[in-house]
């Protein structure tokens, strides 16, 4: 069993920063490709960055490529997003999610992959 608790959300102007934590305890994060997603209001989950466990390979949605980055601390057991040029629409509630084994050795974006979640965390970003 996996614990994840996102942090670091917050209101922000737009062009401005943030750096998304996702913390994991309950088992060792190393064997666990992990990814971010986010949900607007009124709109659906949506994927936005992952990280696999073997080699660190990222992906990222065309929507936020070049500005966002996801990056992992395995000692720490700590996944980061930083998100920088921040556009108010990438207001929504942010989620991390761990999936284990196959699923998480590359980046992966299907979200029916991912076992463990996390509770969120809002962003909000005004114009």
């Amino acid at each position: 069993q996996v614990q994840l608790v996102e942090s670091g959300g917050g209101l922000v102007q737009a062009g401005g920063s943030l750096r998304l934590s996702c913390a994991a305890s309950g088992r060792t994060f190393n064997n666990y490709g992990v990814g971010w997603f986010r949900q607007a209001p009124g709109k659906e989950r949506e994927f936005v960055a992952a990280i696999g466990w073997s080699g660190g390979r990222t992906d990222y949605a065309d929507s936020v490529k070049g500005r966002f980055t996801i990056s992992r601390d395995n000692v720490k057991n700590t996944v980061y997003l930083q998100v920088n040029s921040l556009k108010p629409e990438d207001t929504a509630v942010y989620f991390c999610a761990a999936a284990r084994g196959l699923r998480g050795t590359f980046p992966n974006r299907n979200m029916g992959d991912y076992v463990y979640w996390g509770q969120g965390t809002q962003v909000t970003v005004s114009s």
